[in-house]
């Protein structure tokens, strides 16, 4: 099987921001990402850009930022976005509005969609390459990332941009939320050639369902 490379990670979290050192001390057990909904402050967009801008999306938004900030990569390169629950706390919020005022307003439901995150990010930097947003059934990761790989395997893409990003599900359906109840987002380039920094991928079976224990892997 062919080999792909992941290169220039980024990641967010409650408790541990962006800040590599506390990263390692998750890695080691002595640090550990809160289940709050606090979120990147996104100081380099418009206020009004972030102003209504959800947990996820926000997020989302840093951890391109970073990745852009970083590599140099080129904003026409393509975005394959992934989420096990995407804008969960909108779509709590819809629901709600739904069975007790039987209506629902144009400006929530359009900040609601599977696409949300990710489109808010090519409006923010002006990404031109296009994305795909996929939301694996039963929260299969593992083929949601052979999914995104499947375009530079087949030499269709050199390189894409891959984001992962989950929020806090809502306390009213605690009762139905996963045992990890963490929210987070990474970013990383995904390519089909070697770079000076990279990350080796060939067993794709072995790839983790869990995307948090992916993440681990990739930066441990």
């Amino acid at each position: 099987m062919k080999e792909i490379y992941i290169s220039n990670i980024t990641k967010w979290a409650p408790g541990l921001s962006d800040d590599e050192s506390l990263w390692q001390d998750w890695l080691a057990g002595k640090a550990q990402i809160q289940p709050v909904k606090d979120a990147p402050k996104l100081e380099y967009t418009d206020p009004l850009f972030r102003r209504r801008l959800s947990q996820i999306t926000k997020m989302t938004v840093h951890v391109i930022h970073s990745l852009l900030e970083k590599s140099g990569i080129s904003k026409d390169t393509k975005i394959f976005f992934c989420s096990g629950r995407g804008e969960i706390e909108r779509e709590f919020s819809i629901n709600k509005s739904l069975i007790e005022d039987n209506m629902i307003l144009p400006a929530a439901f359009s900040l609601s969609v599977f696409n949300t995150p990710v489109s808010q990010a090519t409006l923010a930097f002006g990404l031109k390459g296009g994305y795909s947003a996929v939301y694996p059934s039963k929260g299969n990761f593992r083929d949601a990332f052979k999914t995104a790989a499947a375009p530079v395997l087949a030499g269709t893409e050199e390189k894409i941009i891959f984001v992962y990003a989950d929020e806090l599900v809502p306390e009213a359906y605690a009762k139905k939320c996963p045992e990890q109840n963490l929210p987070f987002a990474f970013a990383a380039i995904m390519s089909a050639s070697k770079t000076a920094e990279n990350i080796t991928i060939s067993d794709f079976d072995s790839i983790s369902d869990s995307p948090l224990q992916f993440l681990k892997n990739l930066i441990k």
